[in-house]
């Protein structure tokens, strides 16, 4: 049974940084695509951000500029950084993993950004 386990939340001011990660436990083979997805207080949940095995990464509006997501591949691992947190990125965060057969989502982590 794979498990995608996300760490990295907390809470930030606003202006500040936090790294998520997502790690798959158990072997996955033929990833496709690895994500970030959120969910708002009271919202849908929403595309982040993607990152395909080729091609290039595709971005949320509102995150442009501000969150960069990488992959390794070997470790079936992606990761969000994102800076200059704003208060209307408080959400929480969840992972997607997709193959060809599967389509994995992480727990969910809170981010909060608040003064």
């Amino acid at each position: 049974q794979v498990q995608l386990v996300e760490s990295g939340g907390g809470l930030v001011q606003p202006g500040g940084s936090l790294r998520l990660s997502c790690s798959a436990s158990g072997s996955i083979f033929s990833v496709n695509f690895m994500g970030w997805y959120r969910q708002p207080p009271g919202k849908e949940r929403e595309l982040v951000a993607v990152i395909p095995r080729v091609g290039i990464t595709d971005y949320a509006k509102p995150v442009k500029g501000r969150f960069t997501i990488s992959r390794d591949n070997a470790k079936n691992t992606v990761y969000l950084q994102m800076n200059n947190l704003k208060p209307e990125d408080t959400a929480i965060y969840y992972c997607n993993i997709k193959g060809p057969a599967f389509n994995y989502w992480g727990q969910g982590t809170q981010v909060t950004v608040s003064s």
